[in-house]
């Protein structure tokens, strides 16, 4: 029997792990499409919502009852499609049976509904956010962020699209009739015990390096097939993993157009044949299947940097469509913030530091190596950084992981959109030139990003958004004043 590296030592249960062969319950189904949020305001003049929080339970093997967690369902969460200028309003009902909280991730959004660990959603309870879409089209997402928990509740499906849609958006001639060629792909790798149970056990190995896992989820199953109706498909692209790196691509090779990264379209295409997503980051691209033939198969490709390659999804061409599609070469005028307009200069150096001492505490509070940020761990009581609402700035980010622990890092920032000035001293390649809220750093990366911080004042957060890393203190607290 081969136990979780470490368990025996932290007296946790000796309980296998599934090899990463074990036949899918669901490996021959469609790729599922998760719903659109039913909005309640029946005029449209609002966006308005109702959404609850509860546990259930998905057969992702034969006879294996997995317990999970999701929003209005067993795993995951509806998609919620907004229009900028509409006024916004959910009813949110916590039904597990611990606190939880629901973030908007890429969202402009008040402090007091940015829904991170300062906006607790305690058991039995309600929360009622209201507030108006004031952003670009962009396929943003929602998780929770509970203080020590959002790991874990991550883990167990509680994730969900949000898309801003606005008049560039609606007038561009692109795919967009949602789940028929305007696809949603929530890609997420997972660990099993062999009972079927997610193998979720935060090993001191688990923290530094974050939770990998060896299946991956497509839409919350495993090994889809996505059948085409047209040859011009856009994919929205999520890295919704806790902590993996994925770089994406076809298994014939076949490039593609990036048209969109984290906060909504680039100003024009750029031709990729793969594309590197660290967690949290989402990319919107235009492929042609034109040239597939009926009943034609290639796969899509899901690479780990920390391992593992998948077969994440099967497409298959259908019965012939219309002719290839044209792919704009102008997408929206970018309103870049250039680098001389900055009041100030920030620097922060995310860390790792293993070595001697470094243990481990029973419980949520775990400690691996100390994962920090300035040498500082999150502390809910410290604002570390004070802004004017406004401001323009220049944020320096190193990884700066110890010799003998390097390792990957991110950076995503609340409530604000920013542009990558620099990525090693060098401009940032085409498709990472747009708006972006999460950024990936290898060890020893330095990238310099600009931040136009808006009209909204009150606390906000900054962190690593590799989950185990965010949950062991690699967090800090930004206050716009």
């Amino acid at each position: 029997m081969v136990a979780l590296a470490g368990s025996a030592s932290l007296g946790l249960p000796l309980l296998s792990v599934l090899s990463g062969t074990a036949n899918a319950q669901n490996i021959s189904n469609p790729l599922p499409i998760p719903e659109l949020l039913e909005n309640l305001d029946k005029t449209g003049k609002s966006a308005t919502f109702a959404m609850d929080v509860r546990p259930g339970n998905v057969e992702f093997f034969k006879s294996k009852q997995t317990h999970t967690l999701g929003y209005n369902g067993n795993f995951l969460g509806p998609t919620i499609r907004v229009k900028n200028g509409q006024r916004f309003r959910l009813n949110l009902k916590n039904n597990l049976q611990e606190v939880t909280t629901l973030h908007w991730h890429g969202l402009h959004v008040p402090a007091k509904w940015d829904g991170g660990p300062r906006q607790p959603v305690p058991m039995g309870t309600e929360w009622n956010p209201e507030f108006t879409i004031k952003q670009e089209a962009a396929t943003l997402w929602y998780h929770p962020h509970a203080m020590g928990l959002t790991g874990s509740q991550v883990y167990k499906g509680l994730a969900g699209l949000f898309l801003v849609e606005d008049e560039v958006s609606d007038g561009l001639d692109i795919p967009k009739t949602y789940g028929v060629d305007d696809i949603p792909l929530v890609l997420q790798d997972r660990r099993f015990f062999n009972n079927g149970q997610f193998a979720y056990v935060q090993s001191m190995h688990d923290i530094i390096n974050g939770v990998v896992g060896n299946y991956l989820l497509v839409n919350g199953t495993l090994k889809p097939t996505l059948a085409l109706q047209k040859s011009l498909v856009r994919l929205r692209i999520l890295n919704g993993s806790n902590s993996s790196i994925y770089r994406v691509s076809f298994s014939d090779s076949r490039s593609f157009q990036v048209i969109a990264s984290d906060g909504g379209f680039l100003e024009s295409p750029t031709k990729m044949n793969s594309i590197l997503l660290s967690a949290g980051e989402r990319a919107e691209v235009l492929v042609d299947f034109s040239d597939l033939k009926k009943g034609n198969e290639i796969n899509l490709h899901v690479a780990q940097i920390q391992g593992k390659r998948f077969n994440a999804m099967t497409i298959m061409a259908g019965e012939q469509s219309k002719p290839k599609q044209a792919i704009p070469t102008f997408l929206r005028q970018f309103d870049r913030t250039p680098a001389s307009s900055a009041s100030r200069v920030r620097r922060f150096n995310m860390e790792t530091m293993g070595g001697r001492g470094m243990g481990m505490m029973g419980g949520r509070g775990m400690m691996g190596g100390r994962l920090t940020i300035n040498g500082k761990r999150m502390n809910i009581n410290r604002i570390d950084e004070q802004i004017e609402a406004g401001a323009k700035e220049i944020w320096e980010i190193a990884n700066r992981s110890g010799m003998m622990m390097k390792m990957p890092h991110s950076m995503h920032l609340h409530d604000v959109q920013f542009q990558i000035l620099s990525r090693n001293g060098q401009p940032p390649q085409p498709h990472e030139q747009g708006r972006k809220d999460t950024v990936l750093l290898m060890p020893g990366e330095v990238v310099r990003i600009i931040i136009r911080f808006g009209d909204y004042k009150g606390v906000y957060m900054y962190h690593c958004h590799l989950l185990e890393h965010e949950d062991d203190g690699m967090m800090g607290q930004f206050e716009i004043t």
